[in-house]
Formats: C-alpha cells, structure tokens, sequence
C-alpha cells in the first residue's frame, strides 16, 4: 500500500489542504452572489463580484448588507 508523503506536511503542505476547501467556499458564495445579483438586475453588482476575487468576503456582505437577503431565502426562486 503507498503511503502518504511525510514531506508533503512540510512548511507548506498544508496549502494543499487548505487550497480546494478554500476554492469551494469561494464558488459557493460567489455562485450564490451572481445568482442573487443576476434576478435583481443588478449589473454592476455582477460585474464586480464577477471579476473580483475576495474569497467570498465581498460576496457575503453583498448578500447581507447590500442585498438584504435572509438566510432562509439565500436557496429560494
């Protein structure tokens, strides 16, 4: 059986745990982001949170602070 590269743990190995959670979390709020600011015929919204990328910051103040969104709306049509 192969086993797991020890050095892979090194300084900085734990970027290749970190990277695709942290790729996930950022598509998720992004997707929701788009959606949200796509049905609201926010356009500048869209393009901002298109192009920029904030590791979902930007995209959850925009659905909670700007949008107004509840949290138990954030999957409805």
């Amino acid at each position: 059986m192969n086993e797991f590269p020890v050095e892979l743990l090194g300084p900085l190995g734990w970027i290749l745990f970190a990277l695709p959670l942290l790729l996930l979390w950022s598509f998720f709020w992004k997707g929701l982001a788009l959606w949200h600011s796509a049905r609201r015929g926010q356009g500048w919204w869209f393009v901002i949170l298109l192009f920029v990328n904030t590791i979902g910051i930007l995209e959850i103040i925009y659905l909670f602070a700007v949008a107004k969104v509840k949290a138990d709306k954030l999957f409805s049509k």
